[in-house]
């Protein structure tokens, strides 16, 4: 079979898991990668909850994975707006009595950005916040051994993150804002897998770059993308798909080799080095207690860490 026609469970040495009983979000599992995510889980026998703003394509995944003989379900909610945010984790909460598997994958790269309600940058918001909002909200929701695999970019190499500055948009072009909010993704995710550690929790928390995919919103891989390149790379057969990007997701949720692992960066199924802006442990400490001021929340998992500070 040729590379690109193999399903992501395939590429990552997973086909043979079985997640009977086990449950996975895909935040934005409508398109892209997360729908070939969403799609490979079922076919591995979890139940998925599908997410997304589109009802009518929502739908039409959860009838794919239903063909593949597992469960599925479709909520809305729009990662712009906190309060729809909020209503996602009720919703899921309601729907499961455990989530084993929370792929925090929904994102994108806003050309005309404003700001959201709660007065943050658009991108900052809806790539970093709501995933930040979304994680915190189900930490009691997650069963004992539960993984949370967050969507980054190798964008995130020479971006910087200024959180005083998250507010403002004069001099930030939408491609500068994207990295910085991909640079927060996996400071994110390191620091959650810090906190979740001195908690002495089993729960596992990584992040990935899933490729350059010509022809989707991301091309996460350019340094200063144009339209006019990605319109040129459609058109070869090169690059990575979203089966490939949806590969490395399905590795960290289901393969055993990833079981006991966590606070790491990823790529095509491999553990890579982040950027030392990415694992610089006072900038990660700093982003998780300044996006719980931001949400007017109580600072998550505080008390885990009080004792090391």
């Amino acid at each position: 079979m040729a590379r690109n026609e193999a399903e992501p469970e395939a590429k990552a040495g997973v086909e043979d898991a079985d997640l009977s009983g086990k449950t996975v979000l895909v935040t934005g599992s409508t398109s892209g990668v997360g729908r070939e995510a969403a799609r490979s889980f079922g076919r591995l026998g979890a139940d998925v909850i599908v997410h997304g703003r589109r009802e009518e394509a929502g739908n039409k995944v959860v009838e794919e994975i239903e063909a593949s003989g597992s469960s599925a379900e479709f909520i809305a909610a729009d990662f712009a707006d906190v309060d729809a945010v909020d209503a996602l984790v009720e919703s899921v909460q309601e729907s499961v009595d455990e989530l084993d598997i929370l792929c925090n994958n929904a994102g994108g790269l806003f050309r005309d950005a404003g700001t959201t309600d709660l007065g943050v940058e658009m991108t900052f918001h809806v790539n970093h916040l709501s995933p930040y909002q979304l994680t915190t909200g189900l930490l009691e929701t997650l069963a004992e051994d539960a993984r949370v695999v967050t969507t980054a970019s190798i964008g995130h190499r020479g971006a910087t993150l200024n959180l005083d500055r998250v507010v403002e948009l004069a001099g930030l072009s939408p491609w500068a804002a994207y990295c910085r909010s991909k640079l927060a993704n996996i400071q994110f995710s390191n620091e959650l897998a810090r906190r979740l550690e001195a908690a002495d929790s089993d729960v596992t928390s990584n992040s990935f770059h899933p490729g350059l995919i010509p022809g989707s919103e991301f091309s996460r891989g350019f340094i200063a993308p144009t339209k006019g390149v990605t319109d040129f790379l459609k058109t070869l057969p090169v690059g990575d798909t979203p089966k490939d990007g949806a590969a490395t997701m399905v590795y960290l949720g289901a393969s055993e080799e990833t079981a006991d692992v966590s606070g790491k960066y990823f790529a095509r199924c491999r553990q890579r080095r982040a950027a030392p802006s990415a694992r610089d442990e006072e900038a990660m400490a700093e982003l998780w207690e300044r996006s719980a001021d931001l949400l007017d929340i109580e600072e998550p998992l505080a008390d885990a860490v009080q004792s090391g500070r």
